[in-house]
C-alpha cells in the first residue's frame, strides 16, 4: 500500500521513509504543502502523514483541501506534529483528519496507527464497493430514484403508500402481437429490448420513474418518488420525444420491425408506494387515474399521444392539442373527454 509523507525536515522525511518502507509500504515523500496536495491527487495514496508547519500550505490547509476532493476525501490522514495542545488536535480532527500524533513519536505507535487506519480504510472500501455493486444491480430492476430513496431511508422499503397527484404514461407497440406470431422468439426479444431502451431512456431523461414492463408496453409515473411540479408536461414531453426519435430509430431496423408506439397519459390522484408482501414487493401506483391512462392508451392507434382532461389542463399552453370529444371507454360508465397532442410549442 502507498503512503504519502509530507514534512519540510529532510531528516524527518528520511526517518519516516525508512520506517514505513521497512514495514513494506511504498512511500512518497514531499517537502511542502503544495506538493503534498499535488501528489495526493495524482498518485492517490492509501494514507497521508502530514506535518503542520510546511512551506506553501501548512498541514491543516492540506488536510482541508484533500477532504474536499470526492476521491481523496476517502484517504485517511494522520497529522504528525510538534503541536500537542488540545486546540491543535481539535482543529485537525475538525478538518477531517483521522488521527493526530505528537512529536517526538514512538515508531511502534506510529506504525500501529498507520496499520489500524489502513485496515479500517480497506474495510470501508470493501463496504463501499459492495454498496456500489448492489446499487448497480438494484438499478437494473428498480428506478434509480427509488434506489436512492431506499439507500437513504431503508424504512421506505415497507408495505403501504401515500395519496398524491401523479401523471401516468402508458406506451405500447402497435402490431406487436401479430409480429410475435411470425418472428422467432430470440429475434423478437432483441427487437423488444431495443424499443424498450428507446422508451426508457426518454422516460428517465424527463424525470419519470419506470413502474413496470407490460410485455411490449411500459408504464411510467411522474412526480413520484421525486416531486416535479411540471410532471404532466414532463410526461407529454417524454411521449413527444419518443415519437420524434422513431424515424431515426426505424432506420436501424428491417421494415417488418418498424412499429408505431401509442401513448396514453393521464393525471390524477393515486396511492403510490410498495404493494405486495413483506418478501416480494413492487413500488407502483394504484387508482382510477392509472386505469384511465391505460384505457387512453388502448384506444390510441397510429402512434398518437392521447391524454386525459386533467393532463390537458396542465399542458394546454405548451402544446398544440386537438379535442377529440367524449368517448366511451371500456370498463367506464361515463364517457371521457379525450385529447391528442400534435406537437409541443417552442
Amino acid at each position: 500500500m502507498r503512503v504519502l509523507v509530507a514534512d519540510d525536515s529532510p531528516s524527518n522525511r528520511q526517518i519516516l521513509y525508512d520506517l514505513l518502507s521497512t514495514a513494506g509500504y511504498e512511500v512518497i515523500t514531499v517537502a511542502n504543502g503544495n506538493h503534498a496536495v499535488q501528489q495526493a491527487l495524482e498518485q492517490r495514496p492509501d494514507l497521508a502523514i502530514l506535518d503542520v508547519d510546511m512551506p506553501g500550505k501548512d498541514g491543516f490547509a492540506v488536510c482541508a483541501e484533500l477532504k474536499q476532493d470526492p476521491i481523496a476525501s476517502q484517504m485517511p490522514i494522520i497529522i504528525l506534529t510538534a503541536y500537542s495542545d488540545v486546540d491543535s488536535r481539535v482543529r485537525g480532527l475538525g478538518l477531517g483528519a483521522e488521527d493526530f500524533v505528537s512529536k517526538p513519536f514512538s515508531p511502534r505507535e506510529l506504525l500501529a496507527r498507520v496499520d489500524a487506519r489502513l485496515r479500517t480504510k480497506a474495510e470501508t472500501d470493501e463496504i463501499r464497493k459492495e454498496r456500489a455493486e448492489l446499487r448497480q444491480t438494484f438499478e437494473r430492476f428498480v428506478a434509480r430514484d427509488i434506489v436512492e430513496a431506499l439507500m437513504q431511508n431503508p424504512q421506505a422499503a415497507q408495505l403501504g403508500g401515500a395519496l398524491r397527484e401523479i401523471t401516468i404514461l402508458f406506451a405500447d407497440m402497435e402490431g406487436f402481437t401479430s409480429l410475435s406470431e411470425r418472428t422467432d422468439p430470440v429475434t423478437l426479444l432483441s427487437i423488444l429490448n431495443n424499443y424498450h431502451s428507446l422508451v426508457v431512456e426518454r422516460i428517465k431523461s424527463n424525470g419519470g420513474t419506470v413502474d413496470k414492463f407490460l410485455g411490449d408496453g411500459v408504464m411510467a409515473i411522474y412526480n413520484a418518488p421525486v416531486e416535479h411540479p411540471d410532471h404532466a408536461l414532463r410526461a407529454v414531453k417524454t411521449a413527444y420525444e419518443i415519437q420524434n426519435a422513431l424515424a431515426n430509430f426505424h432506420e436501424t431496423l428491417p421494415s417488418q420491425f418498424r412499429l408505431n408506439i401509442n401513448f396514453g397519459i393521464n393525471t390524477g390522484n393515486a396511492v403510490v408506494g410498495n404493494v405486495g408482501t413483506v418478501d416480494v414487493m413492487d413500488y407502483t401506483a394504484i387508482g382510477d387515474a392509472v386505469n384511465l391512462a391505460q384505457r387512453l392508451q388502448d384506444i390510441s392507434t397510429g402512434g398518437v399521444i392521447t391524454i386525459g382532461e386533467a393532463t390537458y389542463h396542465y399542458v394546454k399552453h405548451y402544446a398544440e392539442i386537438i379535442a377529440c370529444g367524449a368517448r366511451q371507454l371500456r370498463g367506464r360508465e361515463e364517457p371521457v373527454q379525450i385529447y391528442q397532442v400534435q406537437w409541443l410549442l417552442e
